[in-house]
């Protein structure tokens, strides 16, 4: 049953492959490192995609991706923080998670899959985040049995540049659910070295500004249109997918856009 809603989902919505019916082989491959960049630059312009800039003050991005089709894979949606909409749970990972049960379960969208459906089709996704999940969003991500954890900026690196969080790493939660089935990979650090710059300025006014974005007294603003059209070129033309990603990004937007979801969660 879930094998056929899955691959009915796929050619309803044009995805490469339904969750989980890659073969033993493709489920089971590491996917590159120029795989991890793109996907990891994704949960960073998920920023401007969700919170409609690349510069939101708590600028924590998440994706969650089906490696299981083929390619660099198919983004299934995103999320951003919103802990702003008086929501303390609304992190990044929290709400991408949010948005891919409504997307999942939605009776009108592409996947149409049940409750215990969703729950298993977990186990066939990863995770990207911009930063090192806290022990809330790590715990939620192991109770839901993804395949896999990727994150860029460590939280040792986010306390070194002012933030103040709960300092149990992942690594260190996932070591206490190690009877939890089915497994979660985890991977850090990837990328570090750009998704760092997004959380670089808030306390430090010397701090460069992420991609598209601008010094203007203390905080970063978003550039003018012609400014930040630049640099998604310039972003593009590394990672070489600029046409197949608009079109996925439009797609993903307007099915999460669709749901009947309560107006403060983050898409």
């Amino acid at each position: 049953m879930l094998a056929t809603r899955l691959a009915a989902a796929a050619a309803a919505a044009a995805a490469a492959l339904a969750l989980g019916q890659a073969g033993p082989a493709a489920h089971d491959a590491v996917p590159l490192a120029t795989t991890r960049n793109y996907w990891m630059r994704r949960a960073n312009r998920a920023l401007d995609q969700v919170r409609h800039t690349p510069c939101p003050f708590n600028a924590f991005g998440s994706v969650i991706v089906n490696h299981s089709a083929p390619g660099l894979g198919h983004l299934i949606c995103m999320g951003a923080n919103d802990i702003a909409s008086g929501d303390p749970t609304l992190h990044g990972e929290i709400a991408a998670i949010n948005n891919c049960s409504a997307l999942l379960t939605d009776p009108r969208g592409p996947y149409k899959l049940t409750g215990a459906e969703a729950q298993r089709a977990w186990a066939d996704l990863t995770l990207y985040t911009n930063a090192e999940p806290c022990p809330m969003c790590a715990s939620a991500i192991r109770w839901a049995g993804f395949k896999e954890l990727v994150y860029g900026t460590s939280t040792k690196t986010l306390a070194r540049l002012g933030w103040s969080s709960i300092t149990l790493s992942a690594e260190e939660l996932f070591s206490y659910a190690r009877g939890l089935r089915p497994q979660t990979a985890l991977l850090g650090g990837v990328l570090d070295g750009e998704t760092d710059r997004y959380f670089a300025w808030q306390f430090d006014g010397a701090a460069a500004c992420p991609r598209g974005c601008a010094r203007v007294d203390k905080t970063c603003v978003k550039r003018e249109l012609g400014e930040r059209e630049t640099d998604a070129v310039d972003e593009n033309a590394m990672d070489g997918n600029a046409m197949d990603e608009k079109v996925m990004d439009e797609n993903v937007m307007d099915e999460m856009r669709g749901l009947d979801m309560p107006t403060e969660r983050s898409w």
